[in-house]
Order: C-alpha cells, then structure tokens, then sequence
C-alpha cells in the first residue's frame, strides 16, 4: 500500500498550522516593532525636554551632562540634574501611569470613554483648602492619601454598584458621569469657600503643573507604578481574556468580580498619587491606551507596555509644547494635553480602518 495519499493529507493538515504560527511570528514582530517606535518617540521627546527652558542647550550638550555629568560645565550639569531632569522623568512616569490606569479602568468597565484623572480630586481639594487630612497621622503626606482614600472610595462604590444584578455596563457608565460631576459640584462649593491663597493653589493645582516636581515626588510615583506593574502583567491573561466578556472569562475560569475588584483598587492607587503631585491631568489617561490599542490591539502582553509608552511620549511632549509656546512662560499642562493630543487622537480615529470597540 502507497504511504504517499497519507503523506498528502498529513501535509494538508499541518499547512494550516505552520500558516498560522508564522502569521502569528510576523503579528508579534510587528508589534515589538511598534513598542520600539514608541520607546524612541518618548526617548526623543525627554531629551527634547531637557534641552528646553530660559537656558537652551543642544542635543549634544544634554546628552554629555546626562552620561558624563564629571566632565560637563557646572552650570550645564545644575540645570540638567537638579531642576529639569526631576520634571522631565515625572513627566514620563505620571504620564505611564495614568495611561495604565486608564487602561485597566477602560478594559474592567468595558467602557472606551473611562478615565481616571478626575479619582481623588475632590479628596486632594480637602487637604489644599481646609487642611483636612482623612488620615490624621500622616501629616506630611495629606494630599497624596486624601487623593488615594477619596479615589479608592469612588472606585469600591462603583464596584459594589455594579454588582448588583440589575445593573448594565450603560448604567455603571452613567454612574461614573454621576460621580464626576459630584465631585466637580463639590470642588466648586470648597473654591467658594476657599481663602484667597487657597484658591490660588486649588486652581493651580487642577490645571496641573509639572514644575513641583522633586527628586522626592518622583521616587514615591516611580515606586508606585513599579509595584503596579507586575500585579497587572500577571493579570495579562486573565484581562485580555476579559474583553471577551463576563461569561467567556468564567468559563476559562476566571474569577471576574475579584479580577475587577483588585484592578480597581490597583487604578485608584496608580491614578491618584501622581496627580496628587502634579494636579489634574486630563486626556493622557483616555487618549494613551486608545492609541496603542488601534495600533497594537487587546493583547495585554503588548497593550500594557505600549499604552504606558504612549502615555509617557504623550504627557512628554506636553511638556515640550508648553515650554515652547510662549518664551519663558510655562503654560498648564493640563491645557497642552489637549492642545498636542486631540487633533493626534481624531486624526488616528479617522485615518483607522478598523474598529477598536
């Protein structure tokens, strides 16, 4: 008997396999390809950072103070070291962070218009206008822990909200809206209550400012999304799989109200300390992980990097636009994330050929 129609079919079975496995080769090389671009964007944008401010220096000198800080002038390696690079790295690991945050928050809710930049605003407010501190012990640290104890609340209500049986993803959606504009009511009602420096320092801080940045503020932010990080790439799986929907993840056996329990509070935390320091940043938490899901998709292995990357570029870029504006003024930043990210966004929108929800 012949082995050669055997062979044939065995053939015939594996192609589809072999086929599939190199698309997926070329599918992940592609993306590695994409989180690179992303990765030299961000570099480009903070050494473009460095480079500006009333003293401008060149690309060259800003690299050489950077890896040779020894042989640099010293008046080069101050500015570099002690006043822009604090503001510089902030900018990268708040925009990281809030683009994370919103990408976790958008991937739980099942809502594309999730975002977490308001968590926390009121609680903050708190501590900047009366100084109330929620926690009265920590004296020192009022704004972030009010920021986080006001952001984790808002975060479990909408949790324990969801839960119910009769409650749909539209009605958790206009629970959030709901909350937001609580929240907006409330910070009106303690600005009119507020003193004059009060209110100077509440309305500067809610249009957000990167320029009070330290050394100091950027380590508690850089050891926050550090310890984030991991918990939610060994969440990859079990969030990817949870963009197919409640009941598809339960039955690879995901525990699903756990799953978005914990990413909640993870959101809250991730979300809250960095604007505690810098104020409200909007858009970077929304516009970030759309971007690098039109372009990377929902694979968490990929979305997680590249919408850190993207959020960090973004809010970097920022800072770029608003020292260049205007000489020797520095506008809100919160103003240029939507000056530099809403023509990008529509433009990435329209030009798309695929649908990303």
């Amino acid at each position: 008997m012949s082995l050669a129609p055997v062979l044939a079919e065995k053939t015939a079975t594996e192609l589809p396999v072999a086929e599939g496995r190199e698309a997926y080769r070329a599918l992940a090389f592609r993306r590695k390809l994409l989180l690179a671009g992303f990765a030299a964007a961000l570099l480009l944008c903070f050494l473009v950072d460095l480079m500006l401010g009333p003293a401008r220096y060149s690309m060259g000198e800003v690299v050489d103070a950077l890896l040779s800080p020894s042989t640099a002038p010293a008046a080069v390696r101050v500015v570099i070291w002690d006043i822009r690079l604090p503001v510089a790295l902030m900018a990268v690991v708040t925009g990281a962070a809030l683009a994370i945050a919103g990408a976790q928050m958008q991937t739980v809710l099942n809502n594309p218009l999730a975002s977490p930049f308001t968590l926390g605003s009121f609680g903050a407010a708190l501590a900047l206008v009366f100084g109330v501190a929620i926690v009265p012990f920590a004296i020192d640290y009022v704004v972030p822990l009010n920021a986080f104890i006001m952001a984790m609340g808002a975060s479990l209500l909408i949790h324990m909200l969801s839960q119910r049986r009769d409650v749909t993803t539209e009605t958790v959606v206009l629970l959030g809206i709901a909350l937001v504009f609580t929240f907006n009511a409330l910070l009106a009602l303690l600005q009119f209550f507020a003193s004059e420096q009060a209110l100077g320092a509440v309305v500067f801080w809610m249009m957000g400012s990167l320029t009070k940045a330290s050394w100091h503020k950027l380590a508690i932010t850089s050891a926050v999304l550090l310890f984030c990080l991991p918990l939610f790439a060994r969440r990859a799986w079990a969030l990817t799989t949870l963009r197919l929907g409640d009941e598809k993840a339960a039955s690879f056996g995901i525990d699903v109200k756990r799953l978005r329990l914990e990413t909640m509070l993870l959101v809250a935390l991730l979300a809250s300390v960095p604007v505690a320091f810098v104020g409200t940043i909007g858009f970077i938490g929304l516009v970030g992980p759309h971007i690098a899901r039109m372009l990377i998709g929902e694979d968490q292995r990929f979305f997680l990097p590249a919408s850190a990357l993207a959020g960090a570029a973004l809010l970097s870029a920022s800072s770029v636009v608003s020292k260049s504006l205007i000489p020797g003024l520095i506008f809100p930043i919160s103003v240029v994330t939507a000056l530099v990210g809403v023509p990008f966004f529509f433009s990435l929108i329209l030009t798309s050929r695929r649908r990303s929800w």
